[in-house]
Parts: structure tokens; C-alpha cells; sequence
């Protein structure tokens, strides 16, 4: 795993920052996970989301999708959903809770 800064290494302030940083965002996602056996995160305007969508749906997959802005707005509520989840970029995709990856990434989980 990628490392990151523990606890100790952050400042209140940094760990306060942190927690507030759009936890509404990612506590959506985090429920969509626990309710939804599939889950896409992506955004508007994104040909590698719309192709994840399109997998699964060719495939008879119901899943949850959450959007959150284009290449142009909401741009922060989708960097607290990177930074939760370790994953850089659109679309994310969930399977059972646990994160497949990109669109790539699914094609290779489920051919």
C-alpha cells in the first residue's frame, strides 16, 4: 500500500482539515458500498466512466452510480473521494465493497 502520514505526523489542525474535508461526499459513497453489490464513482463528461457504465450494463449488472460534478465543478468533492479511497482518478469502481479500479480495471475483473 501506498504510504501515508499517521496520525502522529499531522498536527491537530491537519487532522481536523482532513476529516472535514467533504465528509459527506465520502460518507455517500460509503453507504452506496454497504447498500449496492456494485458501485461506479464518476463524473460528467468522462469517457472512461460512461465505458465502465456501459460493461456493466451490457452485462445485465444492476449497480449504484454516483456522480459528482464534470471536468469544471465539484472538482473538490472529488478529490476528498480520492483521497479516501487511494484510487487517482474517474470512474471507481466497487464490487462487494472492495475497489476493482478504473473501467481497464473491470474488463480484466470480469471478462
Amino acid at each position: 500500500m501506498r504510504k501515508t502520514l499517521s496520525d502522529s505526523e499531522m498536527t491537530p489542525g491537519a487532522q481536523s482539515a482532513i476529516v472535514n474535508f467533504h465528509p459527506t461526499a465520502v460518507e455517500e459513497v460509503i453507504k452506496a458500498l454497504k447498500d449496492n453489490e456494485w458501485v461506479i464513482v464518476g463524473m460528467a463528461q468522462n469517457p472512461h466512466v460512461k465505458k465502465a457504465r456501459h460493461f456493466l450494463e451490457a452485462k445485465n449488472i444492476k449497480y449504484r452510480y454516483i456522480q459528482h460534478g464534470g471536468y469544471f465543478s465539484q472538482w473538490k468533492i472529488r478529490l476528498a473521494i480520492k483521497l479516501w479511497s487511494g484510487w487517482p482518478t474517474f470512474p471507481q469502481v466497487f464490487h462487494k465493497g472492495k475497489l476493482v479500479g478504473g473501467a481497464s480495471d473491470l474488463s480484466k475483473y470480469l471478462p
